[in-house]
């Protein structure tokens, strides 16, 4: 576990960005015309190890699980819903269906921790847990044990993907009061409080917002003194979904594929999978307790994981659209990236990301239409497999 959790042991293939640079320069249009077309290419060029970069299998898994959070009343659904709204998605009557059907998608539905048990279905894989987390108020949220074994199984389905011939990941999360989850994790990594994350972009919190706040503090005091890593912020204020969400983030990126990250949620965990990969206190780790509790939160200076080449964890992300929750926004801003689109949206599933996925596939369209009449068709040698000279794999 502790080899493959660090570093993405994968080289962006800067002849690749070369050579498409290249090529877009010899087009027949004013330069600089495409804007982040352009930018799209060269990044799945840089994946693909490619000059003419393709979406051809994408992958898209929605992660669910329960907080125990939820019992103080943070959300405005009951904890029953998380059951009832992955029953839809297996059902294939929920709003990420008909995406994924206009995409030609099947949907995996990855049970990590639902309190009770959904209907076997060919939608759904079951790698429970447990009944949900525990109430991060009172106790942490899981046990080191079990926010390890959720990693895991990220990890596990981001290889299932690769298996499958994916060359692009899509992952979705579902949890009844998970927003309050990731509120406390940004609050930590951030170091702003609760309620000065709320009240970012806007000129009032409503009275439950504030009551949300106050009950956010006040669990993150109860556990500041074990909040010292990335990876113990995870386990006492995090999910089930959220830290398999980290694992299959660190995995796709350590396989070679391209991710599409979604809304708030999926940030947070892409931030927190970033930080883990990138930090060089934990690369003569020998212990599971030793890797727990090493380790600094904020962002590290080095633009390179822990090896001291591979790129960091979101250069092989496109961060799909700035979501309604006005965190998001500082999420976004904080790892120095872009979302491709603002529709103010908040479903989570893998909505947003999956909306943009017909982008980047006719982002390809337009550039290899217009290469073959530059230079002809090209494909750089370039294998998936991890390069010699990484030491985490």
């Amino acid at each position: 576990m502790i080899e493959r959790l660090f570093c993405a042991h994968q080289e962006l293939n800067d002849e690749a960005i070369n050579a498409v640079i290249q090529k877009q320069y010899e087009f027949n249009s004013p330069e600089d015309s495409l804007g982040r077309i352009a930018e799209i290419v060269v990044k799945l060029a840089s994946h693909q190890k490619t000059i003419n970069p393709q979406v051809k299998k994408p992958w898209l898994s929605v992660f669910v699980a329960d907080h125990g959070i939820a019992v103080e009343g943070v959300s405005d659904f009951s904890q029953e819903m998380t059951a009832k709204w992955s029953e839809s998605i297996c059902k294939g009557e929920a709003a990420i269906s008909g995406l994924a059907s206009f995409s030609k998608l099947e949907v995996d539905v990855v049970d990590v921790g639902l309190i009770g048990n959904l209907s076997s279905n060919d939608s759904l894989s079951v790698s429970k847990i447990g009944q949900g987390t525990q109430n991060f108020s009172k106790k942490p949220a899981m046990s080191q044990e079990e926010m390890l074994r959720a990693i895991e199984v990220g990890m596990q389905t981001a290889e299932k993907a690769k298996t499958a011939g994916s060359d692009l990941f899509i992952a979705g999360e579902l949890g009844v009061a998970n927003t309050t989850s990731a509120i406390a994790m940004v609050s930590v990594l951030s170091g702003k409080t609760p309620i000065e994350l709320m009240e970012i972009g806007r000129t009032r919190v409503m009275r439950s917002e504030r009551d949300k706040a106050e009950l956010i503090e006040k669990a993150i005091d109860l556990h500041k003194e074990k909040l010292t890593s990335p990876l113990r912020i995870l386990q006492h204020l995090g999910g089930f979904e959220t830290a398999a969400l980290c694992g299959a983030y660190i995995r796709a990126a350590q396989l070679g594929m391209t991710i599409i990250v979604d809304g708030f949620m999926s940030t947070v965990a892409v931030w927190l999978a970033d930080l883990v990969s990138r930090n060089d206190q934990l690369m003569h780790c020998k212990s599971v307790d030793m890797m727990m509790d090493l380790g600094q939160f904020s962002v590290p200076e080095t633009m390179f994981c822990i090896c001291g080449t591979c790129p960091r964890l979101v250069e092989w992300c496109f961060f799909s659209h700035k979501s309604a929750v006005n965190i998001h926004g500082l999420v976004l801003e904080i790892l120095a990236v872009d979302p491709m689109l603002t529709f103010d949206m908040k479903l989570g599933q893998g909505t947003g990301a999956v909306m943009v996925l017909p982008l980047l596939e006719q982002a390809c369209a337009v550039h290899n239409h217009l290469a073959q009449f530059v230079m002809g068709e090209g494909i750089l040698g370039g294998s998936d497999e991890p390069k010699d000279n990484c030491p985490f794999y």
